[in-house]
């Protein structure tokens, strides 16, 4: 039964293993709608035991598979310290917390810590595929789109700081240069509040070209990050025939492992 749980919870990827990790993905989704219900205030009045019953049940389901998980790690210390060994804990402890502390001081405590539940959401986490996959194109566009970012910030700030220049004497709004920040951010990700808006020709003109900056700002990281997941791919792909080993770069000719050639 040990090794069986062992291969259902950790390692195996057969049928019965990937029914529980649907099961499991319904329940995780399940639980967090109930959360998100529970905090209005109409549905808790008229739903509260409902609320009460599948909380109860999704804190036991979630408890037995947290316990299950230790007693059959081989490295049990190590599970309970990693990333999803802390999140499998948050989304039970709040439940058994709201019980053991009582008490109108603990009142808001309670209810602060009951939040925590949301962290089931987390769970999801590892039955995504291709994580790595874009964990990795992240990490190696990280440098271009952070000097691309850099520009833009040093764009936007000649911009700000025209505005202000052109729009204090008529504009009572932009009375200040973080005002004119303020404006430049929300104009460039096209949020526009409406708060603050330029009433010159000259800085009517210069909205436009922040408003026009957006589509490179979207566009240039996005491009990067599509290209890095593209020889991302082609690196996961990229398997010897010879030795089977993968992450080879989307140039490579030769294995870099055994040196047969890569037939692609």
């Amino acid at each position: 039964m040990k090794t069986f749980l062992r291969e259902l919870l950790f390692e195996a990827k057969t049928s019965v293993w990937k029914r529980f990790e649907v099961f499991l993905l319904f329940v995780i989704i399940a639980s967090v709608i109930a959360v998100m219900l529970e905090s209005v205030p109409d549905y808790m009045h008229a739903y509260a035991k409902w609320f009460w019953i599948a909380e109860i049940f999704f804190t036991a389901l979630f408890t037995l598979e947290y316990l299950a998980r230790i007693r059959v790690s081989r490295k049990p210390w190590t599970y309970i310290t990693s990333f999803y060994g802390i999140i499998d804990l948050l989304t039970i402890i709040p439940t058994y917390l709201t019980y053991l502390l009582s008490g109108a001081t603990w009142i808001w405590i309670i209810r602060g810590l009951r939040l925590l539940r949301v962290f089931r959401i987390f769970k999801m986490w590892w039955l995504v595929k291709h994580y790595k996959m874009i964990k990795n194109s992240l990490s190696h566009s990280r440098d271009k789109i952070l000097v691309f970012m850099i520009f833009v910030v040093i764009m936007v700030a000649i911009l700000w700081s025209i505005m202000y220049l052109v729009e204090w004497w008529e504009n009572s709004t932009f009375d200040s240069i973080p005002r004119s920040v303020y404006w430049a951010i929300v104009t460039l990700t096209t949020v526009w509040y409406g708060d603050i808006t330029p009433t010159t020709m000259i800085g009517q003109f210069l909205s436009s070209i922040v408003m026009i900056l957006w589509y490179a700002v979207l566009a240039v990281p996005t491009g990067i990050v599509t290209s890095d997941l593209v020889n991302e791919s082609r690196r996961n792909d990229h398997s010897c025939g010879s030795c089977d080993h993968k992450k080879h770069e989307h140039d490579a000719v030769y294995c870099k492992r055994c040196g047969e050639k890569l037939e692609y």
